[in-house]
This record gives structure tokens, C-alpha cells and sequence, in this order.
């Protein structure tokens, strides 16, 4: 599905931060076909991906060798100086302040309470991924914490989300919570595992594909390794899997009548 501009309050962005940005371009060129050319000097080389020429997902160098490599995920928004204010007195943190990236547009970066770290973006030129929900391309954002009613709070607050619980009360082993904009869902949120203990409260980003298994099949034979295995669930038969430099990301083959929507 082809998307030209976002609402306030919707995922618009996913990229990576890479110790090798262009093995990480490699990587997902051969996985999911994009075209990952290095980007202006100015900007550090950050790659601007694309899929039949609509951008997809952003992969950028690491800003220290301290720092881990994960997919982040940036909601749209209005006014980026705001939204650092409203997270402030929700009880969040700022990570990086609002910061103009030229003419494409503003980005900060937060901590909810909880310790999960998302990015929001404010578009100019750049109005986020121009192609959603199609193989090779983000399908799903997912808050993975262990402070449910807490985030539930906090992001309400933040970008005036509502949520709406499946499965059992919120925070149960069962229940599953989706952001709601309006009527329509925007993202999850589940309740951090206890077989993930020692795993950081974290935004998971899922990539439309065709076929999980092949799609694990591919990512193993390039380098990647597999986090969780292929199994079903509602939307469809997912895996948990990460790239040869360890970045974590989810693979969705979304049920018949769901993949496009």
C-alpha cells in the first residue's frame, strides 16, 4: 500500500543504526530487494531504502561503538518540541532533542518510564515509509514491556492513543493491546515474557514477507540468525529473527485478507 503522508499520532519511520551499514544494506537488499545507496556526508551516509521506488526504511552508522544495533521506530507527529514537552510531564525522558535534519524534516528520540526508547518525526520533504504492509516492507510496531497499564498512561498522554485489550486483562499472559487512532489500530503492545527476562523493554519492528519459512530460510543462509522460530498467531505466521549484525527484527506473513489493508 502506497502512503504519501501520515496522521499525527501514526508509526511513520523504521530504520537501523549498523557497526557496517553497508553490509546491513547488503543484507536486506538481498533479503527483501531494497535499493540502500550511501547517503549525503552531511547526514552521516544514512541510507534512505527503496522498494519500487518508494522509500522503505532508513539505515544509518552507529553514533558509538558503546551503542547496541537496533531497529527503531519513529511516530509522526506535528510538532516534535512539543511532543519532547509532553513526555517530559508524562514522566518519560528525552534521549536526543529535537534535531532538524535539513529540509526532510525533525526527529527527537525518548525513554517512556518503563525504559523503552521510540523516535517521532516531524515531516518536511520526508513524510515517513511510502510503502506499507506490501512484502519487503513495515507492517507492525510492538511496545514489548513490563509495565502495561503504565505505558497504557504515558503513551494516552503522549499521542493521545487509545488502547484496546483482546485476551484477557491487560498485562496478562494471554491479552494483546492495540494503539488506536481514532477507530483504527496503529500498533501493539504485549506484555514482556517471563522467558524474556534480562531482555530490555523495547519497540519491536515486523517486515511483510510471503512466506515466513522461506523468509527464515533466506535470512539463515545470509548470515542471519533466527530469535524465535516460525509459528502462528492471529494476524498471520510469524518469526523473530536478527540480521548478521545482530538487529532484531520480525517477519509476518500476514493472513489472506489482512496483507495490504
Amino acid at each position: 500500500m502506497e502512503v504519501d503522508e501520515y496522521e499525527p499520532g501514526v508509526p511513520s519511520w523504521v530504520d537501523v543504526m549498523s557497526d557496517d551499514p553497508a553490509k546491513t544494506a547488503t543484507f536486506f537488499t538481498e533479503l527483501f530487494g531494497w535499493d540502500c545507496p550511501e547517503g549525503p556526508a552531511e547526514f552521516g551516509g544514512y541510507r534512505s531504502c527503496t522498494l519500487n521506488g518508494r522509500t522503505v526504511a532508513g539505515i544509518g552508522p552507529k553514533m558509538g561503538p558503546d551503542m547496541p544495533g537496533v531497529w527503531s521506530s519513529y511516530v509522526n507527529v506535528t510538532d516534535a518540541a512539543a511532543t519532547a514537552a509532553a513526555v517530559e510531564a508524562a514522566g518519560g525522558s528525552v534521549m536526543a532533542p529535537p534535531m532538524e535534519v535539513g529540509t526532510l524534516g525533525t526527529m527527537a528520540v525518548f525513554i517512556d518510564p518503563a525504559g523503552a526508547v521510540f523516535g517521532v518525526w516531524q515531516a518536511g520533504e520526508h513524510k515517513g515509509a511510502g510503502l506499507v504492509n506490501e512484502p519487503g516492507t513495515l507492517c507492525w510496531n510492538e511496545l514489548v514491556t513490563d509495565d502495561v497499564d503504565g505505558s497504557t498512561s504515558f503513551y494516552a498522554s503522549v499521542f493521545g492513543w487509545g488502547a484496546r485489550t483482546q485476551g484477557g486483562d491487560p498485562g496478562g499472559p494471554e491479552a494483546y493491546t492495540e494503539w488506536q487512532v481514532g477507530e483504527r489500530s496503529v500498533g501493539g503492545m504485549m506484555a514482556k515474557r517471563p522467558e524474556m527476562a534480562g531482555v530490555p523493554n523495547h519497540w519491536m519492528v515486523y517486515f511483510a514477507v510471503e512466506d515466513t519459512d522461506a523468509a527464515v530460510a533466506k535470512i539463515t543462509e545470509l548470515g542471519g540468525s533466527v530469535m524465535m522460530p516460525p509459528m502462528d498467531i492471529e494476524p498471520g505466521r510469524f518469526a523473530v529473527v536478527a540480521e548478521p549484525a545482530g538487529a532484531v527484527f520480525s517477519i509476518l506473513a500476514m493472513k489472506e485478507g489482512l496483507a495490504g489493508s
